[in-house]
């Protein structure tokens, strides 16, 4: 009797370890539901970088209209050491500032190559909540001068806009947080 009682447990065992992980987790009611939001949090710490091409930043950088914010656009690359380096702080003006009416997205000049790998890993880390985009242009310099004329390219480069399209704050190289937040003071309210 034992002998066959054993069997039947070793049987029972087998079978519920054979069965996938997401059907032991069903069973559990709590587990299941503990399982879907760890996977949606880390669903949400995935950065999304979206490509986009030269419409597609005219778009982005585009002002006017009752909508319309405030937009900080920070222009960036992971081979960029200055870029890196200041990142936290500009992670830290986007807390301090979105309830003020502050839209901020960050534009990587990266290689398009790089838009599943090296984009959203360096993003992850930086714990980044705004919105990423990769420029992929065929001519780089062409979207460099249609931001602005006197920029050479240099990165990183960092421009504030008004609500109504007008540059108020731009600064290529690794920004003072003091110097951009005296800016954003000037455009933004408290909300």
């Amino acid at each position: 009797m034992k002998r066959k009682l054993s069997l039947a447990l070793w049987l029972v065992a087998v079978a519920l370890l054979s069965l996938p992980v997401t059907a032991r987790r069903a069973q559990n009611p709590l587990a299941a539901a503990s399982f879907q939001q760890r996977g949606a949090k880390a669903v949400a710490r995935s950065p999304v970088v979206r490509e986009i091409d030269l419409e597609g930043l005219k778009k982005l950088l585009q002002r006017g209209g009752k909508q319309s914010r405030p937009l900080l656009v920070n222009f960036w690359a992971t081979w960029c050491e200055p870029c890196r380096e200041e990142f936290p702080d500009l992670v830290q003006i986007n807390k301090d500032y979105k309830t003020k009416g502050l839209e901020f997205i960050t534009i990587s000049l990266d290689d398009a190559s790089d838009i599943k790998t090296g984009v959203p890993q360096f993003l992850r880390e930086m714990r980044s909540p705004m919105p990423a985009y990769l420029l992929n242009v065929s001519d780089p310099e062409t979207a460099i001068k249609w931001v602005d004329a006197a920029w050479g390219g240099g990165l990183p480069a960092t421009y504030l806009y008004d609500a109504h399209g007008q540059t108020i704050f731009k600064h290529t190289g690794r920004v003072k947080p003091e110097e951009l937040r005296a800016a954003l003071e000037k455009v933004t309210t408290k909300q």
